[in-house]
């Protein structure tokens, strides 16, 4: 078939197309202007046959149809695969084109997406239909021969499109909406198979076999009436459909007499006398009975199953909600004692046997809820139903209400929510039972005037509206108004021209608006006032019947409420800006609950203390110095005193309220506590005491005694030097205990009393013996990071109830096999590794940052926060980090901890403006979610430390992109600077007009649709466009006063201030450390969900800096690439590239975990390799990158390369090596343990870590036009990803690194010993280079036995000349090296110690290998020398 030109659209196009079917079989026949291609064949099937007959004018579609396999949400078919050539160049010629995913309907659309079957499952018919913007449905349609084509959002319902809408622009706008701008990027992700869990279009409506079970159940089955014998068995057509069972009277036909049978009170039972029988009786005394008898199980069940939820019912209910229904089932208009049908999320229409003009058929409806249905209209033939008592048409869309509405003189409940009314009809003041009126989130400037008229409308619903002015004149015309809801209205004044009294209104909610004062002393009956997150200054009140008062978050200094609120019960007044409380708290006989919270009282009256009324008493973050003494006996239960400066509690606090159950005292001075009783006896009921971050010592664990009911103790960061044995023995009921940051050396024995402990926290101390906690039959969480351990004594067996062990930083601790196979059922173990000793670190050159973390699930049983740590993040001059919150789930969260650092390096590679390649970060890794993101979403938080791409000799970057809730803090000259914004409601005025412009319903809690109080999320994607993925980014370049930066997420930062946090973190310095202190306080100031902290330090100034300054030398003078912890070395021919050591180690944590650790997995040593002498280039620190590189040309030389973007190379988490020779972790040549090694018996498994392993590439020379094909060799390796810069091929395998001359790889290949990515698997998973004629590399396995596992090889130029000197041998050698001619150096073995160096080593060499760094003069390298492989083991 001979193709037009693809810009030009139209056409005709002859030819016949094969077209697979799903049976093997092949059909041939005609299609218009379509190209149909087979499964994972980018080429026309068409072009094999000509014979077709099949002749018309072209539509301009391209159809392209594959077969894809479900997995996730990731097709089988590559994006390289997808189209071909010239569809591809026709893409490119407009971006107003594009391709539509069209999906058949022979399944289910949405099947279970866990478990095996998931993934083998057969998805529908993929057709990739190549259009415009332009392009219709009508268009398409005709094409296709199909009937409508239907869309569905987030896998949730399904929509029949119109014939005059545009599935493209469609596509388009979704994609824009989402945050995508730049329209080529969107052309290119609606290509994109993943997109169909947001947006998917079907030729025809998809079967949902659970939907049609909860409709209508039908089938012919033998039937009997009445339970008498007389009655015989007959094939009667079935229905079950609404609250009815329909019987029909001749067989196989549903026309003449039906028999119904209402079954709402009825009964279902099982008839044991026949195989698969149920008999149905309806309700009353003059109940009639059938008899079905099933064919098979399945429909016995599925019928029984039906039935029994009808006849449960106590109202005649049918539920049709989110089923995207059209019309109603035509049968269930026979179920005529329905009064409540729910109709909420479809799409009804007016037309139609079921649809909404035949409603009125229903003779006994009572409730209609017709919201979210896309209707426009308000439907007239509703007011027909005359029976109606309440009606609910929210979010609908519509403009006005019809003067109809008058008709319903029954209704007593109306919700108009959602819509874009602006004014209500006057017929609409004539429902006199009308009692409550949803009118939220309209347009209403004011509130209606016909309102007036509502006699007995007792409740009024008018949040998210436009009503600046509330005159409370009106309020008093209304006579029966009780309830009034005002919220997030703009509200600026509350207006009172006279001086009428309000006396009906009893509750009056005003939260979110803008009122700075608030004169309510009019409205005499007021019971309950939200008036929180105003502007407020005065606020005056009536408090004859006033029973709850919330006001925080304002600006008030007083409150006025005259007279004395006798009736006042509970009254929150935090976060205001009061020094003193008024004189009317004290004098409230029934006050329960006071929260006074984040103020500036300095004090609290005696008479506050001693209420025997009074409960709950939270008066946190203030500025009290003391207590009053109790005089009297208190009801007292809770008491928050967190955050003050108190010195000292009341001596009778614990015997005055015996009451007394929560205690939270930290953040203050105290050096002591007040005793529990006076006398021996206590009569404490306290159950939960906090003292965290005091001057507290051991001296005060003799007053915990009497407190014999305590479950949570925390003491954390105080000066306890030990803690009594004696005293923890009587503390039995104890559950949780956290002594961290104390001077602890020991934990007591008797902690083996508690025998209800689950939680002990002791990190941050000085223990040095692992405590008898084990055995514990309660035992969870045990943190005992950053101490001073040695070893651990391990009883036979371990309690199954462990499933988190922290023991990083504790770095004496030596494991043995036993103890790991003895840890091996533990969820989540952590230990730490011995970071690799880079050739940088040997030079003395300061890491530029480090990072520590801490996630800590607190009182939930999950933990739904991750982190990304990636230190070495792209060049290895580059870092990333991140924190994901999942709020209540945990898979959001861990596929972003997998994803999105993978996401960014790719990112990278399309553009280097932050705001684009971080938001698309955000939008890709969005979309990468799935089925996943659909229903379930996550606040995430990514910064990533870079240069300027534009001033390569500049300082260091700090782009920050955020979505939801996760906050990130930068450490400048010791002051919090936040760098992230929080897309929260509450928080986000901008965000909140969004959020209330796009109609979506806010909750009084704040919450989108009641779900999330963020606006923007990662998931979450059927809220869309009220919560999007788009993210807040913000670059912010660093400098020498930036000493650190603070990731953490909703939880955290909601306890702990940022100045706290800054003045914690510089108080510990240690980032692991830091980040722990930092959770722990979050956790003892109430913190009950889950928190996660990630710090990093910062080292960032010229003291960093390494440059050296240039050399006077003759030509132009080569600059290498600047020295990084994890290089790559190139050819020789690159005289800028140092040797190689390299390595990664992990977090042992069998979850999924972010964690950034290192250990040494190899080195390469080479022999003394004698050439000219030559110019040790100009040595450039990260801080001051060399802007040009460049080397003379000559014979002999090879040019230099700039830097280049490198390789960010995920690992799996696990990789599982088997060991013939070892079961102990000892590789069979080595006398020490493998760092990063867990032995398992026979199996050594190695956690790698699945953030850390980002590979540094050097340039090689210029590479020849041949070796550009080597770029097609990278899907040869599955095992590994492989990235070629020039000459110069990298390949990351289990964790192992390889480098080798691109020019080489060809040969490699040849050799039998490269059938694992070019190299040899040692008895340790190592992998090492082969053999090759052209490299003369000792192969490790074949060389002789060195103990420490290294092999000879080749000299190569160093130009750093970096040597590894033992400190006590360092003069010595230089001595030695006096006199010696200058030769160039090889790179520098490793140091050896002397009882496993290589007997080869210790013989005399040649002392210039171990030649000081010297100015040599330049030479041609000779042409003899060799190419060398250097390879990571």
């Amino acid at each position: 078939m001979q193709m037009k030109e693809e810009d030009n659209i139209p056409g005709t196009v002859n030819g016949t197309v094969m077209e697979r079917q799903k049976g093997g079989v092949e059909d041939s026949r005609g299609c218009t202007d379509t190209l149909i291609y087979e499964a994972g064949s980018n080429q026309a099937a068409a072009r094999g046959d000509r014979n077709g007959t099949g002749n018309r004018v072209g539509t301009g579609i391209r159809v392209l149809k594959r077969n894809m396999k479900r997995n996730g949400s990731r097709g089988c078919v590559t994006r390289k695969t997808r189209f071909g050539s010239r569809e591809r160049d026709w893409l490119k010629g407009d971006a107003q084109r594009g391709c539509v995913c069209l999906y058949g309907g022979t399944v289910d659309p949405q099947p279970p997406a866990s478990g095996p079957q998931a993934s083998s499952t057969l998805q529908a018919d993929l057709r990739l239909v190549l259009c415009s913007t332009t392009t219709t449905v009508e268009e398409l349609c005709a094409q296709r021969e199909v009937e409508g084509l239907y869309l569905q959002l987030h896998g949730d319902l399904l929509r029949r499109l119109d014939p005059s809408e545009r599935p493209l622009q469609m596509v388009y706008d979704y994609l824009a909406a989402i945050g995508y701008q730049d329209p080529l990027r969107v052309q290119r992700e609606a290509a994109n198979s993943d997109l169909s869990c947001m947006i998917r279009f079907y030729s025809e409506c998809p079967v949902n076999a659970d939907q049609q079970e909860r409709t209508l159940l039908t089938g012919v089955f033998s039937v009997r009436k009445g339970k008498t014998q007389l009655h015989k068995w007959a094939e009667r057509q079935v229905l079950l459909c609404g609250t009815c069972l329909i019987v029909a009277s001749v067989k196989d036909s549903l026309t003449g007499k039906m028999h119904i049978l209402p079954l709402v009170g009825g009964k279902v039972e099982e008839v044991k006398r026949r195989q698969h029988c149920l008999m149905f009786s309806s309700a009353g005394p003059q109940a009639q009975t059938y008899f079905v008898n099933f064919d098979t199980l399945a429909d016995y069940q599925r019928w029984h199953r039906q039935a029994s939820k009808v006849v449960s019912q106590t109202i005649s209910l049918v539920d049709l909600s989110c089923y995207s229904l059209e019309e109603v089932p035509e049968y269930l208009f026979y179920s005529q004692d329905l009064t409540h049908l729910n109709l909420r999320h479809n799409f009804m229409s007016l037309q139609g046997p079921g649809g909404l003009l035949n409603l009125p058929r229903f003779s006994q409806l009572k409730s209609l809820n017709l919201s979210h249905n896309r209707l426009g209209v308000f439907p007239e033939s509703v007011c027909e139903i005359l029976t109606l008592t309440e009606l609910n048409l929210s979010c609908n869309g519509m403009n006005t209400v019809p003067a109809q509405i008058g008709n319903l003189q029954s209704l007593q409940t109306l919700s108009l929510d959602g819509n874009q009314l602006s004014f209500l009809p006057e017929e609409l003041g004539g429902l006199a039972q009308l009692s409550s009126l949803g009118l939220s989130f309209n347009n209403f400037p004011h509130i209606p005037g016909v309102l007036d008229r509502l006699s007995g409308m007792d409740r009024l619903a008018m949040s998210g509206n436009r009503v600046e002015t509330l005159e409370l004149g009106i309020l008093a015309r209304m006579s029966h108004l009780k309830n009034i809801d005002l919220r997030l209205n703009g509200l600026r004044w509350v207006k009172s021209e006279a001086l009428e009294a309000v006396k009906q209104v009893t509750q009056l909610d005003l939260r979110d608006n803008h009122l700075a004062t608030l004169d309510l002393s009019s409205i005499c009956s007021l019971e309950t006032l939200h008036c929180q997150r105003n502007q407020l200054r005065a606020l005056t009140l009536s408090g004859f019947t006033l029973r709850t008062l919330h006001a925080s978050s304002n600006r008030l200094t007083t409150v006025n409420i005259y007279p004395v609120p006798n009736q006042l019960t509970q009254m929150d007044l935090s976060r205001n800006l009061l020094e003193y409380l008024p004189d009317w708290v004290c004098d409230s006989r029934k006050v329960e609950v006071l929260d006074v919270t984040h103020n500036f009282l300095s004090e609290l009256p005696s008479r506050l203390l001693s209420s025997l009324s009074l409960r709950k008493l939270l008066a946190g973050n203030n500025r009290l110095q003391r207590l009053p003494d109790l005089l009297d006996h208190v009801p007292l239960e809770v008491l928050d005193l967190q955050h003050n400066k108190l010195g000292e509690l009341p001596e009778s606090l614990f015997y005055k309220a015996l009451n007394l159950k929560y205690l939270n005292v930290s953040a203050n001075a105290l050096e002591t506590i007040p005793p529990s009783s006076q006398s021996e006896e206590s009569l404490s009921t306290l159950q939960e005491l906090y003292l965290t971050g005091n001057k507290l010592n051991e001296n005060c664990a003799a007053l915990l005694v009497g407190h014999q009911n305590l479950r949570v103790l925390h003491m954390a960061y105080n000066q306890l030097l030990s803690f009594p044995a004696s005293k923890l023995s009587k503390l039995e009921l104890l559950e949780e205990l956290n002594l961290s940051g104390n001077k602890l050396k020991t934990i007591p024995s008797t902690v083996s009393s508690c025998k209800r402990l689950h939680t002990l926290i002791a990190h941050s101390n000085h223990i040095s013996v692992f405590p008898e906690i084990l055995n514990l039959p309660e035992i969870k969480l045990v943190d005992l990071s950053c101490n001073e351990l040695t070893e651990i004594l391990l009883p036979d067996s371990l309690t199954a109830t462990l499933h988190e062990l922290d023991l990083t930083g504790n770095c004496s601790l030596l494991l043995e096999h036993k103890t790991l196979n003895l840890f091996s059922h533990i969820t989540t173990l952590k230990l730490d590794q011995k970071p690799a000793m880079t050739t940088g670190d040997s030079l003395g050159s300061s890491t530029l940052w480090d990072h520590g973390y801490s996630e800590m699930s607190g009182q939930r049983n999950k933990l739904c926060v991750s982190v990304l740590a990636v230190d070495r993040f792209g060049d290895s001059v580059e870092a990333a980090y991140g924190v994901f919150d999942g709020d209540r789930n945990e898979e959001v969260p861990r596929l972003l901890q997998c994803t999105m650092g993978d996401v960014l390096s790719e990112e990278l590679l399309h553009s280097s403006v932050d705001s684009v390649y971080m938001s698309n970060t955000f939008l890709t890794s969005h979309r990468k979610l799935g089925m996943a993101g659909q229903k379930l979403g996550a606040s995430a938080l990514l910064c990533y430390i870079h240069h300027e791409p534009s001033e390569l000799g500049s300082y260091f970057s700090l782009t920050v992109a955020n979505v939801g809730s996760c906050q990130a803090v930068l450490c400048r000259d010791g002051q919090p600077l936040p760098l992230s914004k929080v897309f929260s409601l509450e928080q986000s005025t901008e965000e909140m007009d969004r959020v209330k412009l796009s109609k979506a319903i806010i909750t009084e809690d704040n919450k989108v649709s009641g779900v999330t109080c963020c606006s923007r999320l990662l998931g979450c994607s059927y809220l869309s466009p009220w919560v999007l993925p788009k993210p807040w980014v913000r670059t912010e370049p660093l400098c020498s006063q930036d000493e650190f930066l603070i990731l953490g997420n909703r939880a955290l930062f909601e306890r702990v201030s940022y100045q706290e946090a800054v003045c914690t973190v510089q108080a510990v310095r240690d980032p692991r450390a830091a980040a722990k202190k930092l959770c722990t306080l979050a956790q003892s100031y109430g913190c009950r969900d889950n928190v996660g902290a990630v710090v990093v330090s910062l080292h960032i100034g010229e003291d960093s800096c390494t440059c050296e300054p240039p050399h006077a030398s003759t030509g132009t003078e080569p600059r290498g690439p600047p020295p990084t912890p994890l290089p790559v070395t190139a050819p020789p021919g690159d005289p800028a590239t140092p040797s190689s050591s390299s390595g990664i180690a992990s977090e042992f944590n069998s979850e999924t975990s972010a964690s950034e650790v290192g250990s040494e997995a190899g080195s390469t040593a080479s022999d003394e390799h004698p050439s000219g002498p030559t110019v040790r280039p100009e040595r450039r620190c990260s801080l001051h990158p060399a802007a040009t590189l460049c080397a003379p040309a000559g014979p002999g030389s090879a040019g230099v390369g700039g830097p280049h973007p490198v390789l960010f190379q995920r690992q799996p988490s696990c990789a599982t090596f088997s060991s013939n020779q070892s079961d102990n972790g000892l590789d069979s040549d080595d006398e020490a343990p493998l760092e990063g090694v867990i032995s398992n018996g026979s199996k050594l498994e190695v956690e790698v870590d699945i953030h850390c392993c980002a590979f540094q590439i050097r340039s090689g020379p210029a590479a020849s036009p041949k070796d550009h094909n080597l770029d097609k060799t990278r899907s040869d390796y599955p095992n590994g990803k492989m990235r070629r810069q020039n000459s110069v091929v990298v390949s990351a395998t289990n964790g192992c690194l390889l480098a080798v001359c691109g020019r080489e790889i060809s040969d490699l290949k040849k050799s039998p010993s490269t059938s694992s990515l070019f190299g040899k698997k040692l008895s340790n998973g190592s992998v090492v280079a082969p053999e090759d004629s052209h490299n003369l590399i000792e192969v490790a396995l074949e060389a002789p036995k060195k103990k420490s596992g290294y092999f000879t090889a080749p000299a190569q130029q160093d130009p750093e000349d970096q040597l590894v000197v033992p400190p006590s041998l360092e003069q010595d050698v230089r001595e030695q090296l006096r006199g010696q001619s200058p030769m160039v150096p090889g790179p520098p073995p490793p140091f050896t110690p002397p009882s496993i160096r290589d007997p080869v080593w210790d013989h005399p060499h040649p002392p210039a290998p171990m030649l000081p760094q010297r100015d040599l003069a330049p030479n041609p390298i000779p042409a003899l020398q060799q190419e060398v492989y250097d390879t990571a083991l």
